[in-house]
């Protein structure tokens, strides 16, 4: 028998696959690269899950409900009333890795689970599905030849991209799955980091976001692609080589206030094609809340870092997070948060209602505030959010800012939307031979969440 043979034959039965993503920049990063790896390695990657054969869910597991999210969605596409057949179902990203084989006794309908830093090896997992091998399980580290370049026509802009520089964290913040989820903190190496810079350069890519958990903890175990460039953190030093490759915009998401160094600032002043953002999460403007969050920072320490950033020569916009409803929050601590975020005048904020996630230290903490009072803080500060968003969105009234034309507007396709450097979002009208290029808008009005212009004269 021709075993090989038999292989390929068996594995080309189920040759469609659709990927779904939920969670952060970094999930659909894995993605791209998933679509990638199954391109290679001879499966067609479509865009419906109605012509399936194999559901590849992405999960993320930082917020409340997300496994019932996942069930209910298993559900649907197991649903024999809409569809011949059910589809090949595997569940993917960080609720794989921290359930595992748990999921099995949960739902009968997921067929495999691929763990946060296995995905790599999602051609090997659909060939033993395939064959009916007994391993139906990857949770293993990731393996020391893994490629982190994605292929052209599966990123999920033709003009951003996503780049990895580090993955996993080691601050352990008592609210946060995420060291669970994502393991320990792994840095890329800056010579292949600066490799794929150079590629999207030439792929016509305008913009790129360097990504990680924290990107502030950057320190890579060579310096090699980081040679005669200063910077007083290995951060720092990355960003000033990634702005030598000339790509035309950068941004890197998400800083950790206590690794945040006033050099990241010096780099945004220097390099033009460093974009002027910075996401700062603060989580609370209790000092007695964020040690019991074990965030490592005061609110006078993290006032110092947006001050540096306030009073950088180019206007750099500020966002962060912030939780409501700690355990033990009283409303003496919630007051520190509003005066906090008065002081800092956030561009925007996402705002959450803490949940606890079962397998931190805050989940064994009495959730003292009630639903009611986190919903109530909630509106409160989103209230104080909108109202100062929405003052700092007009300061834009009259300016021209410089847009990258990313798609068409959700609410009109005689519009294109785009972000300026500073991650406004800006909505114009324009046709689509704009798209992809850097077009300066006059701005003549504002919501609370996005710009609205029109191209300039």
């Amino acid at each position: 028998m021709n075993y090989s043979h038999d292989r390929e034959k068996k594995r080309h039965q189920r040759k469609k696959v659709y990927i779904e993503t939920h969670g952060c920049q970094m999930n659909v990063s894995d993605s791209e690269r998933v679509a990638t790896r199954l391109e290679q390695t001879g499966y067609q990657v479509v865009g419906s899950d109605n012509e399936a054969e194999i559901v590849l869910i992405n999960t993320c597991s930082v917020r409340e409900r997300a496994e019932q999210k996942l069930f209910n969605r298993v559900g649907e596409l197991s649903d024999k009333k809409r569809r011949a057949e059910k589809p090949l179902i595997g569940v993917l990203g960080c609720v794989a890795q921290l359930e595992g084989e748990n999921l099995f006794g949960k739902t009968s309908n997921i067929d495999f689970v691929l763990g946060t830093r296995a995905v790599g090896r999602i051609g090997e997992m659909l060939d033993g599905i395939n064959l009916k091998d007994e391993k139906n399980v990857d949770l293993d580290e990731r393996e020391g030849n893994y490629d982190w370049t994605v292929a052209d026509q599966y990123r999920s802009s033709d003009y951003v991209a996503f780049v990895p520089i580090i993955e996993g964290c080691n601050k352990f913040c008592t609210y946060c799955i995420v060291p669970f989820s994502r393991g320990r903190e792994q840095s890329l190496p800056p010579i292949q980091i600066l490799d794929q810079l150079r590629g999207l350069k030439e792929a016509g890519v305008k913009e790129v976001h360097l990504i990680g958990q924290n990107v502030n903890s950057y320190r890579p175990k060579t310096d090699a692609g980081l040679e005669g460039f200063r910077g007083a953190t290995p951060f720092s030093r990355l960003l000033r080589a990634a702005a030598e490759t000339g790509i035309e915009r950068i941004k890197f998401t998400t800083s950790f206030p206590r690794d945040f160094h006033p050099d990241i600032v010096s780099a945004i002043n220097e390099c033009e094609n460093l974009c002027n953002w910075v996401h700062l999460p603060v989580q609370s403007g209790s000092d007695r809340i964020l040690r019991a969050m074990r965030r490592g920072h005061t609110s006078a320490d993290y006032l110092k870092k947006v001050e540096a950033i306030q009073n950088s020569s180019r206007q750099i916009s500020l966002t962060t997070d912030i939780i409501v409803g700690f355990p033990g929050e009283t409303d003496v601590d919630f007051r520190e948060t509003i005066e906090l975020y008065e002081k800092c005048r956030f561009d925007s904020a996402y705002l959450f209602k803490y949940s606890p996630r079962p397998g931190t230290p805050s989940a064994r903490l009495d959730d003292s505030v009630s639903a009611q009072i986190k919903r109530e803080r909630f509106l409160v500060l989103e209230s104080v959010q909108k109202r100062i968003q929405e003052e700092k969105s007009r300061e834009y009234i009259g300016k021209t800012v410089r847009v990258l034309a990313e798609s068409f507007s959700a609410k009109s396709q005689d519009d294109l939307s785009g972000h300026t450097t500073c991650h406004k979002v800006v909505n114009f009208e324009a046709d689509k031979t704009k798209l992809g290029q850097i077009i300066e808008v006059f701005i003549t009005d504002a919501k609370v969440n996005s710009l609205r212009g029109r191209i300039a004269s």
